[in-house]
């Protein structure tokens, strides 16, 4: 069935909680794990209004915060997946569209299957919020299972 299964992960809990279930479904198929984390470049966090003096953050301080960040996110998915033993490894990309950087990752680690969260919004939340699951279904040509996340309503 399935040899090598990426998992994205944007570090939320929402995202976490995919991953668990993207772990759990790799152990019942007897696949590997790649979990990935996408950045994207400083540039496209600071537009195209010339507000980028406003910042006082480099393009090296930015790419080390983001490794940092993606590193920690990442090292928790594969203690869990060391925990459920899975074999797994970990990548870091760096992309503007990070649905783009999902499915070029999938290709270049030799990926059959892209398994990602959802929120399951739909209607206007959807369109303002955009959907990183919507865009990696579009482009995709690998084989995608989204899990729905269920929220936690008790805030």
């Amino acid at each position: 069935m399935f040899k090598k299964i990426l998992i994205p992960t944007d570090g939320s809990p929402l995202s976490a909680q995919a991953a668990n279930a993207g772990i759990c479904f790799a152990r019942s198929v007897g696949a590997e794990v790649v979990a990935l984390h996408v950045t994207q470049p400083f540039a496209a966090t600071i537009g195209f209004d010339g507000m980028a003096a406003a910042y006082a953050i480099t393009d090296e301080d930015y790419e080390k915060a983001s490794a940092d960040q993606a590193d920690k996110y990442l090292k928790q998915i594969l203690a869990r997946a060391d925990t459920a033993g899975v074999t797994a490894a970990s990548r870091s990309v760096s992309n503007f569209n990070v649905a783009d950087g999902i499915v070029q990752a999938a290709t270049e680690n030799g990926c059959d299957l892209i398994f990602i969260g959802s929120h399951g919004r739909s209607g206007l939340s959807r369109l303002l919020l955009g959907s990183v699951t919507a865009k990696v279904l579009s482009l995709a040509t690998h084989a995608v299972l989204v899990y729905r996340v269920k929220e936690d309503k008790k805030k």
